[in-house]
């Protein structure tokens, strides 16, 4: 059953690559680094009902656990190349487990193909459904973006619209607060079950940007490690935050603000810049399709502050996403 599984994986993942020596079949892939690339790797784990609701779609889990590892070697300026996925499976019906491998590898193939990623190896065991996805990608060597580095006097900007994820999630817990069918509710799930890796802004803000890292636990705790690693602080204006309209059309001004600060899932790459490399960053980043907003600015000091619209300082509620909270 095992190996039937796995190939049904692999006819629905083929990447051809001429650095991939020797793929899935054997004990461990063979891969080859190209001369003058650094390794980049990440890895993630996604557990049902906590990383996604349980009912959501195969194929829209397929995509998501690529997507979240993606962003991670976009935070890093890197290019794809490889991934490994272990994928822990309940005991169903064959039927029933193959229909979910099928739907689970399409939606992986759709995200994975475009970027040239090849998927060179895994496992499948039992148990309750976790999916753990290992990328490999490259980036120059000394040209990796990191979170250090962040300096006093940065802009700090993200990329596209902050908070969407967040709500997608809360209609689909509150099924009753907008109807199925209204596309500023679709719009917002669609973003929480397949969000996009900025690759390409990513590759873009190499050498350019100080600091950046992926926002995937919220706003507030991601740019917190920026300034953790980088020993400053950073200050933030909540009317400058870049919220979509499907956002703010259905959910009031304090909701929407809150879901951009502290929601996560948006796997949008928060970054800062020197002043003086703003325009020419925001005007690459629009050309990219993504764009950058400027919400603020790198400090003396530690933590982040949130400056609301009348000039007093915001607390939050919440600050993100804790894997280990109760």
């Amino acid at each position: 059953m095992e190996f039937r599984l796995i190939d049904r994986i692999r006819e629905r993942t083929a990447q051809g690559r001429d650095d991939v020596r020797l793929g899935i079949g054997d004990d461990a892939a063979l891969l080859a680094v190209p001369e003058g690339q650094e390794l980049a790797v990440a890895i993630d784990t996604l557990v049902e009902g906590v990383h996604f609701p349980r009912d959501t779609a195969p194929a829209d889990i397929g995509w998501k656990s690529l997507a979240v590892n993606l962003s991670d070697l976009a935070a890093m300026g890197a290019t794809p190349a490889w991934a490994l996925l272990a994928l822990t499976l309940p005991k169903t019906s064959v039927e029933s487990t193959q229909a979910f491998i099928d739907g689970f590898a399409e939606g992986f193939a759709q995200l994975a193909q475009p970027h040239r990623l090849a998927l060179v190896g895994g496992d499948t065991t039992s148990g309750p459904l976790t999916i753990s996805v290992a990328v490999h990608g490259f980036v120059p060597p000394g040209k990796a973006l990191r979170r250090a580095g962040a300096k006093v006097g940065d802009v700090v900007l993200v990329t596209g619209t902050l908070g969407d994820a967040a709500a997608g999630l809360y209609l689909l817990q509150h099924a009753s607060r907008v109807e199925a069918g209204d596309a500023r509710r679709e719009y917002l799930i669609e973003r929480l079950n397949r969000p996009t890796p900025r690759l390409a802004a990513g590759v873009a803000l190499r050498a350019r940007a100080n600091a950046c890292q992926d926002i995937s636990d919220g706003l507030l705790a991601d740019l917190g490690h920026i300034c953790a690693q980088s020993g400053v602080g950073a200050e933030i204006d909540s009317a400058w935050l870049p919220r979509s309209s499907a956002l703010l059309g259905l959910f009031d001004e304090t909701s929407a603000r809150d879901f951009a600060l502290s929601g996560g899932d948006d796997y949008e790459l928060c970054f800062t810049v020197p002043a003086a490399r703003v325009a020419d960053v925001q005007a690459d980043l629009a050309r990219l399709g993504c764009g950058a907003t400027r919400i603020g600015r790198i400090v003396e000091g530690e933590g982040v502050r949130v400056r609301e619209p009348d000039g007093s300082w915001l607390e939050p509620g919440r600050r993100g996403w804790d894997h280990f909270a109760a």
